[in-house]
């Protein structure tokens, strides 16, 4: 046998003592799961998996990996977007899934906090929170088997930005498994805590590249009482942030959801998934919800609904009259990305500008798509509210992926905008982040993880290029 060989042999045996039989996955068939993304663009071959089951654990696999030099893949839900908790095709790398790790270890209902471990799927710790009478606002389509640790690690948006911001502004502790396997316990449910260095910032959206979460101590917020959900046609993307303006006049903070939709994806999602939006066709589509806990929400919605309409700033609108119907509206968007992808190739593209600027953004991009990849079709939804669109394009064969990528993510720069928003980079982005980021900005993170993950263990590859020994 080879020196690697052995090396790979003894590191096999060593983690088997560590997590026991049930802990241990070695097979192809069985790894494959682990193995590629959500979007099967990464195919990957790992030595193992490895399941713990608790936060000793973990830190006894990566001592174990360290001391072997083999190189850990962090993984939750693998529900991601950009790759970014697969391994790579050398059968060198170990992924460490988190998902045996999954309980909810407490909940405090009137300092409106959860402590849930990183294995914990985000639905699970939704549905405490709502047993609590209390809300967990991070709500994203994967959240039946998004886990706690993978949000953080990502740093996750979703639907809820536009009111309760994103995951970050809800982490109030952290307990993070470094590189040498050192257990940094933060676990703190303090909303102000001034004492030096917030530290568990650098961990949160870094995608397992600097240390591994193992549990999280996340805010909760007071449950709205009264919900409304509403689906509008409108003329135009300038139109759309018009709408915006007027309900936050009328309906302030309480809006929780503003959401862009063209009308390629409810054709998407009417063609792959047999869903219709309930009211006239249009070019542009606007999903909104609003929560409140004191009366008047529905009046007030009605209201400003009713002046979009006069001012013509909307074309046509319904209002759910129940939850049932809330929840078709938001089945709508919730199965666009499954319509996508059954419609074909795809090229995701997670951005953000200036509010202000999204209609001027749409309009550049387009032509920029049309002039430079003739029959490629931008399939455009998002969270207009925070900024944030999902301009996806659907390709074929004849396409150069990685020249639309390039594209559309100079139009991106022209706006001063961001080439992720809330998926992050994996290692889908790294080149394209390295053309946009600064050289003092590229160097600065590569200090942080040269400090933190000197030997380039922790899911090498992500975020940042490996760079040579």
């Amino acid at each position: 046998m080879s020196n690697a060989s052995d090396t790979h042999a003894a590191l096999l045996t060593r983690l088997s003592q560590i997590v026991g039989p049930a802990g241990l996955i070695t097979g192809d068939a069985d790894m494959e799961l682990y193995a590629i993304d959500w979007r099967r663009q990464f195919p990957g071959k790992p030595l193992c998996v490895v399941r713990p089951a608790s936060t000793a654990e973990v830190s006894q696999i990566v001592r174990a990996c360290a001391e072997a030099g083999a190189a850990l893949v962090p993984q939750g839900g693998n529900t991601g977007l950009a790759a970014g908790a697969v391994p790579d095709a050398s059968g060198a790398q170990v992924v460490l899934s988190l998902t045996r790790m999954n309980a909810v270890r407490g909940l405090d209902p009137i300092g409106m906090t959860i402590e849930a471990e990183a294995g914990c799927i985000l639905k699970v710790a939704q549905d405490a929170a709502t047993e609590a009478g209390r809300l967990l606002p991070v709500s994203l389509a994967a959240e039946g088997s998004a886990t706690v640790g993978g949000i953080v690690s990502t740093n996750a948006g979703g639907v809820n930005v536009l009111r309760y911001g994103m995951t970050r502004a809800l982490v109030l502790g952290l307990e993070v498994v470094l590189a040498d396997g050192t257990i940094v316990n933060g676990m703190r449910r303090l909303r102000k805590d001034n004492a030096g260095y917030d530290w568990k910032q650098i961990f949160i959206g870094s995608e397992g590249t600097l240390g591994i979460v193992t549990a999280a101590i996340l805010r909760l917020v007071p449950r709205p009482k009264h919900t409304v959900t509403a689906l509008l046609s409108v003329p135009s993307p300038a139109a759309a942030l018009h709408l915006l303006d007027l309900a936050q006049d009328e309906l302030g903070d309480s809006i929780s959801a503003f959401e862009l939709i063209s009308a390629q994806s409810f054709d998407l999602v009417r063609r792959h998934a047999g869903l219709t939006p309930p009211i006239a066709a249009g070019d542009w589509f606007v999903l909104i919800e609003a929560g409140a806990s004191l009366n008047g929400l529905r009046e007030a919605a009605e209201t400003a609904l009713s002046a979009a309409l006069e001012q013509e700033i909307a074309l046509d609108g319904v209002v759910a009259e129940s939850g049932a119907q809330a929840a078709q509206l938001w089945a709508l968007r919730e199965h666009i990305s499954e319509g996508e992808a059954r419609e074909g190739k795809s090229l995701k593209h997670d951005v953000s500008v200036p509010i202000t600027d999204i209609p001027a953004f749409l309009e550049a991009a387009d032509a920029a798509l049309a002039a430079g990849a003739p029959g490629a079709r931008a399939n455009v939804f998002g969270h207009v509210g925070d900024g944030n669109l999902h301009y996806n394009v659907l390709v074929d064969a004849s396409h150069d992926g990685a020249a639309i990528n390039r594209l559309v993510h100079d139009v991106v720069s022209s706006f001063g905008g961001s080439i992720s928003a809330e998926h992050g980079i994996g290692q889908y982005r790294v080149e394209e982040l390295l053309r946009r980021r600064s050289a003092e900005e590229t160097a600065l993170c590569a200090i942080l993880k040269g400090a933190l993950d000197p030997h380039q263990r922790l899911n090498p590859g992500k975020v940042l290029p490996v760079r040579a020994p």
